[in-house]
Formats: structure tokens, sequence, C-alpha cells
């Protein structure tokens, strides 16, 4: 009897722990990564916000916008031709862009690894050559840059999802329907534009926006850690008749892969919260 609630419980956590739904396409055989780990966030020494821009700007990548998730932090939201080319395929938009967290607290700047987010949010679209070059570009730019202690193994980037019962990322949620012209002007127009941090046009069936949340739920970075707070901005992506927005349990917990069950009931309320804030520009 003993042996069996042994093996009832050895399946039960491995069915509520970590990611599950590897991608079932083959990877490149000149994907050095196949097998391995892959590090969320790649961490440098700090520069000042304005050095960071520049040196994006001298590697051909161009500023989207600069936003303050934190105090004393700031998120650049930077992109380039390919980047924006992959995102203009259906259902890419988030991949558009990469982001650099500058921590004027903590004095470091960590960067999102084009690799992982890029595998996370292409899914079987993921062109390695094309992420790899990003990462080939930043590196250049940013030598020395250090692997973060986040990370998953490559093969579960794209099917993942936090637990059982958790939503993965061609789940988000769906927030308005429409015309795009329709939904845009709704969210340029709400608050007389207050919350809207950019608007970065991919195809003519596509913009990913970047959205602000409320001083309140975005607090949600410090409980569960400000050195990831590359997060935010938030993004919602106007495709096709539909403004979408990566389900906050996803993205969340893809951002935080170190995060346990302890630290998302923490945050209970704040994947409900950011749902609700992101509905509202889209109201009648």
């Amino acid at each position: 009897m003993r042996k069996l609630f042994t093996i009832i419980a050895s399946v039960a956590i491995l069915a509520f722990a970590g990611c599950a739904g590897a991608s079932s396409k083959p990877v490149a055989a000149n994907n050095p990564f196949a097998g391995k780990e892959v590090s969320t966030y790649l961490v440098g020494s700090y520069m000042k916000t304005k050095a960071v821009k520049e040196k994006l700007t001298a590697a051909d990548f161009s500023v989207v916008a600069t936003y303050k998730p934190v105090k004393k932090g700031t998120t650049i939201v930077f992109t380039n031709d390919a980047l924006k080319a992959q995102g203009a395929k259906p259902g890419r938009a988030y991949a558009a862009v990469l982001r650099v967290f500058v921590d004027d607290k903590a004095k470091m700047i960590s960067f999102t690894n084009p690799i992982y987010f890029g595998k996370a949010f292409m899914q079987d679209d993921f062109d390695y050559d094309v992420f790899a070059a990003q990462l080939d570009a930043i590196n250049k730019a940013f030598p020395g840059l250090k692997e973060s202690p986040d990370r998953l193994k490559f093969e579960d980037l794209a099917g993942f999802h936090f637990m059982m019962g958790m939503p993965y990322y061609n789940e988000p949620d769906i927030l308005a329907e429409g015309t795009n012209e329709e939904l845009l002007a709704k969210a340029k127009k709400y608050k007389k534009g207050k919350y809207l941090v950019f608007a970065l046009k991919l195809s003519d069936n596509s913009t990913l926006l970047g959205y602000d949340l409320s001083k309140r739920t975005k607090k949600f970075v410090k409980k569960i850690g400000r050195q990831n707070a590359a997060i935010l901005p938030w993004t919602i992506a106007i495709e096709n008749g539909k403004a979408t927005a990566l389900n906050a349990k996803y993205y969340i917990a893809i951002s935080y892969p170190l995060l346990d069950m302890g630290g998302f009931m923490r945050i209970a309320t704040v994947p409900g919260a950011i749902t609700k804030e992101l509905s509202k520009p889209f109201k009648k």
C-alpha cells in the first residue's frame, strides 16, 4: 500500500509541476540549445538607460518605448525588421519585440533572451537563425552578459504551462472583437491615451500595443521579483478583428519560471485584475 501511495504521489507531482507538451516540430540541426536549458534573461553590468538605448541603436535595433515598471527601474522595448517580420505572422505578434530592464536600484541590466522568448512565442514557427542573430547582436553590443538562474529546457518552451489546468500560449485572453481600426482607435482613445505605452504596426492586419497597468496591479512585480520587471509593459495584439493578450497566468509563469505555487498564491488576484484592466479600453 505504501508503494502504491508513493507511485500515485509521484504522478501527481509530475502532473502539477513545471511545463508540459514539448513542440512536435523537429529542432533545427544547427541549434546548440537542443536538449539543453535556456536562460530566461541575460544579465549584465549596470549602465544608465541613455547608454543602453545608444548601444541598441548602434546595433541596428529600434527603441520602441521606455517604461517605468517599478521605482528606480526602466524597461526599454526594442525591435528590428527581422523581429517585426516574425511578429507579423498569424498569432505571433508578441515575438516582435525584445526588452531590457535597467535596474537603477540593484545596479544591473537584464535582457529578455531572444532564444527563450522566441521559441515560447513563435511555437512551431520558430526560426532559430533569426533569433540566434538577435542574441548575437545583443552579446556583441553588451559583452559579458551572464545567464540568469531562471531557465527552462528548450524543448519545453513551446508547450509550456505552469501546471495542470493552467493556460498555454495559444490560449490568450480575448479582450474584444471588431475591426482592427475600431479596436486600435478605442485603445488610443481610452483615458486620452494615458495607458498606451506604444503602438507598433507589424502588418496591415496586425498591431502590437504596449499597455500600462494600474499602480496597484503592477505591484505584483515587487512581490515576486523586480529583477524580472521586463515583463512589463503588458502587450495587446490587435489582429484580424480581435484584441488579445497573453493570459496572465501563462505570461507570469513563463517570465518567472522559478516561481512556485506559494509565489503564485501571493498574487492570486493579479491575473484576473490584469484581464479586467486590459478589457476596459474596448468597452462600448
